[in-house]
């Protein structure tokens, strides 16, 4: 049997630099919200093979490539997660349907509209 954290590396392997480099960015703002949050810990899985953060109180983050240029931040499609971020940041953010923030690789990530809405993925059973 495989270690888990290696299994976690590895994936990493499937992903070009660009997208290696936007998705351990992604993942270190995660652990950052996290950490910034009360009674929040985050679990790291990999979920269908993709690199998933879950907390107890919120509904698991998974990141993955999206496409060459893209990478997205996936919610489970039925919450109302993306719903709620398309009509807070529908100017800014690229969605799709209703599970994924999509992200380009080729630029910086938005920092401020991603805290917001990794708080609220964190935090879903809360409410």
């Amino acid at each position: 049997m495989m270690n888990k954290n290696y299994d976690i590396l590895e994936i990493y392997n499937n992903y070009t630099d660009l997208q290696q480099e936007k998705l351990i960015e992604l993942k270190q703002l995660i652990m950052n919200v996290a950490n910034n949050l009360e009674d929040i810990t985050i679990q790291e899985s990999l979920k269908w093979k993709q690199l998933t953060f879950s907390s107890e109180n919120g509904t698991p983050i998974r990141i993955d490539r999206f496409s060459d240029s893209q990478i997205g931040v996936f919610v489970h499609c039925q919450t109302t997660l993306v719903e709620e971020w398309r009509e807070i940041f529908g100017d800014s953010l690229e969605f799709s349907k209703n599970r994924a923030i999509l992200l380009s690789v080729n630029n910086a990530l938005p920092i401020e509209e991603l805290t917001l809405c990794i708080q609220m993925a964190l935090t879903y059973h809360k409410k």
